[in-house]
């Protein structure tokens, strides 16, 4: 009997558990999306609420990298337009600090620009996922790389001799 008991026990706090990493997961994600949406439907406000205040967005340019102030200030013509950009996820991946008050995830997008690759950074802030961190980077396919390397070989040549100076 005692057996049974602790199996029960463990099957039941196991899927409390279980059932709590799922609630964490899917408020993560939800913030993703949602922060995602509000691009697609021009929501300034909404988009830069779930950043932290501290928040960093690098861009696919070597320029963009940005604060969340600095992001707001080149955004703001794009989202008056009424049209932002439009980010739709094809695969996510997500990872929890030992804390669970840290997200990281990467994921694969479908965008204006054809397939891109997001990655970021979400904290718990009082209690709620704000993104701290997010990195977009345009995919390229191996077999194409040496090309779009020669294609963009002059201006990263320009950029590389500004950074050296520096």
């Amino acid at each position: 009997m005692n057996r049974m008991r602790i199996l029960l026990f463990l099957l039941f706090f196991g899927n409390v558990i279980l059932s709590q990493e799922n609630n964490m997961a899917n408020e993560v994600r939800s913030v993703i999306t949602q922060w995602h949406l509000a691009a697609s439907e021009a929501r300034f406000n909404d988009y830069f609420e779930a950043m932290s205040p501290n928040a960093v967005f690098i861009g696919t340019d070597a320029g963009e990298n940005w604060s969340k102030n600095e992001f707001m200030v080149y955004a703001k013509p794009h989202f008056d337009k009424g049209k932002a950009w439009n980010f739709k996820t094809l695969e996510q991946n997500l990872y929890f600090n030992d804390k669970d008050d840290i997200a990281w995830f990467d994921e694969l997008l479908d965008t204006q620009m054809k397939l891109c690759r997001g990655s970021g950074v979400l904290q718990k802030i009082d209690g709620e996922w704000k993104i701290s961190h997010y990195v977009l980077s345009i995919v390229i396919p191996n077999e194409n790389v040496s090309e779009v390397a020669l294609m963009k070989q002059g201006t990263d040549n320009k950029i590389i001799e500004q950074l050296k100076k520096q």
